[in-house]
């Protein structure tokens, strides 16, 4: 079988997951050096991508609330865009039936991914995942994701995360910074200044992920005090109730980025300058680490193993409570799995984490 000319990648849904995914597109394109290779993706994701060199087309699509003729329609319209550009070959991401759906009515042949929501009859080439009495079993998601690239041929085993900051990116960024009255350094901690510490209190996937907003403002300070940290908020717009609660409680300043107009984009750069980042289970932690930015990440419902990135300037911090790991979104108990992790646990891995960077100087 001769190799595709051109390939579709059909791009994860959360922003986390899109990082994680980017040893596997390092991957698909040493595979096809010469293929032509668009990304599917949604539009809210498109950052993620902006600056990496292995596409040669992005398409996008809008997502939301919409009635259920509209969005039919709109899937429809999906298909015809995606025939028009005659693709040989999709390589699914994803793991839902639509995205498989949209191949086929799109024409494209020969369609790969894994045997999951009920799609294989739609797929030409099955993976199968890992399953322990018909439940699948933790399998990291950077290593689930590269598993397809080497059914394709590719030899490629590592599975660092790699993101690129494009000039828009990085004007975005210093302008946010720039309005929130912080200097443009990169790493002040490694250059002898004061640490600048971001917070990422929020998680899309639900409110059992949320370390508590007291937790962290008292964290907050404690930095602040301790370290002459300048600490700041990244948040998405739907997360403005945790911030808010932290603001609240804070006695230190506290830079509220959202507040300044932080895009997808401009977080990159952000992230990018920062000494480290402290966080619940969620997208920007993946984001640090594939700049290679120290992170704490704080775990309670949800299990480490899925999104095990093997980030050695990382350090997780769970405590083990007898109804976890539950992966609810809303816990129906007491939430001890987030509650018992205390400000002085992520102190102490903070402080560690920060010497690390001071030690680290040229």
């Amino acid at each position: 079988m001769s190799d595709p000319e051109r390939i579709l990648v059909v791009q994860p849904n959360w922003v986390g997951d899109a990082v994680m995914a980017t040893p596997t597109l390092r991957a698909i394109r040493n595979r096809y050096p010469s293929a032509q290779i668009s990304y599917l993706l949604r539009r809210y994701v498109k950052p993620m991508y902006h600056g990496l060199p292995w596409a040669n087309k992005l398409i996008s699509y809008r997502t939301g609330k919409t009635n259920k003729k509209a969005g039919k329609g709109q899937f429809i319209d999906l298909a015809a865009r995606l025939r028009a550009r005659e693709f040989d070959m999709a390589i699914l991401l994803t793991n839902s039936f639509r995205s498989a759906l949209v191949c086929k009515m799109a024409g494209i042949k020969r369609i790969v991914g894994y045997d999951r929501d009920g799609r294989g009859f739609l797929l030409s080439d099955k993976l199968v995942p890992f399953k322990d009495r018909g439940k699948y079993v933790p399998t990291p998601i950077v290593r689930y994701y590269l598993g397809i690239a080497q059914y394709l041929g590719a030899n490629d085993r590592d599975i660092t995360m790699q993101l690129a900051v494009s000039e828009n990116d990085r004007r975005d960024g210093v302008d946010t910074l720039t309005r929130a009255g912080i200097a443009h350094l990169d790493r002040p901690a490694a250059s002898g200044g004061p640490p600048l510490i971001l917070l990422n209190p929020g998680a899309q996937y639900g409110a059992s992920k949320l370390w508590p907003a007291e937790s962290f403002a008292v964290l907050s300070d404690r930095l602040a005090n301790e370290f002459g940290a300048t600490i700041a908020i990244s948040s998405a717009p739907k997360e403005r109730g945790i911030v808010e609660a932290i603001l609240k409680r804070t006695t230190r300043r506290v830079i509220d980025l959202q507040a300044h107009a932080l895009t997808l984009g401009g977080l990159k750069e952000v992230v990018r300058r920062s000494d480290l980042m402290i966080t619940n289970d969620t997208g920007p932690r993946h984001i640090a680490a594939a700049f290679q930015v120290p992170v704490i990440t704080i775990f309670g419902p949800t299990h480490p193993e899925w999104t095990e990135i093997y980030f050695e300037k990382e350090r997780k911090i769970s405590v083990p409570v007898p109804c976890g790991p539950c992966q609810l979104k809303k816990c129906p108990l007491d939430h001890q799995c987030m509650t018992r992790v205390t400000p002085g646990m992520v102190f102490k891995a903070s402080a560690e984490l920060l010497a690390r960077a001071v030690h680290a100087m040229p």
